[in-house]
């Protein structure tokens, strides 16, 4: 399986004030969100960060990530600092990146696009950045975790809950296949 999530900004206190996370304190907040992954996400599936992992504060970044399950890549977002983009436990780190699931072309980011590549021929746009706070354009969402109940999500799990059935039937053909 394929899944996709951004803004865990673990270590990060500021989430627990600006984005109200139902925790008490940071701890807590980490612990709950690392065991959201693992609920979900299996050893052998890959999952898509969309940027802002964890904050500098949080000590070893490729600690963490050897607590998280699945393949992980890294779109870098605004708040990753050079302790997470260079730890070794990535698969891949880049800023932007696209992917074709069976017949959707999604493009990858952490900022959302007003535009973007291949949008007249019904690619997506998964982005974070802006914790479920930013009205999307058609074919756009919001992967990050304020907007997805704390878990990474599927791409079938985030088009099903906000697109028009048109765009979920085209997504949920297939047998979920990745290319690029």
């Amino acid at each position: 399986m394929i899944y996709f999530t951004s803004d865990t900004h673990f270590a990060d206190t500021r989430v627990l004030r600006i984005d109200r996370r139902p925790f008490p304190d940071i701890v807590a907040h980490d612990e709950a969100l690392i065991q959201y992954w693992n609920d979900i996400v299996g050893a052998d599936d890959d999952v898509w960060h969309l940027g802002d992992f964890m904050s500098v504060r949080g000590g070893d970044c490729d600690g963490l990530l050897a607590k998280l399950n699945g393949r992980k890549h890294l779109i870098i977002g605004n708040n990753d600092p050079e302790t997470t983009t260079s730890a070794s436990g990535w698969t891949s780190v880049q800023h932007y990146h696209e992917l074709h699931i069976d017949d959707v072309h999604l493009i990858l980011c952490h900022y959302a696009f007003r535009t973007w590549n291949k949008m007249g021929k019904k690619s997506i746009n998964l982005h974070g950045h802006s914790h479920g706070r930013l009205k999307p354009l058609p074919r756009q969402f919001d992967v990050g975790v304020d907007a997805q109940g704390l878990r990474p999500v599927t791409l079938e799990d985030v088009v099903k809950k906000k697109a028009a059935p048109k765009i979920a039937s085209v997504v949920t053909q297939g047998g979920g296949h990745a290319n690029g």
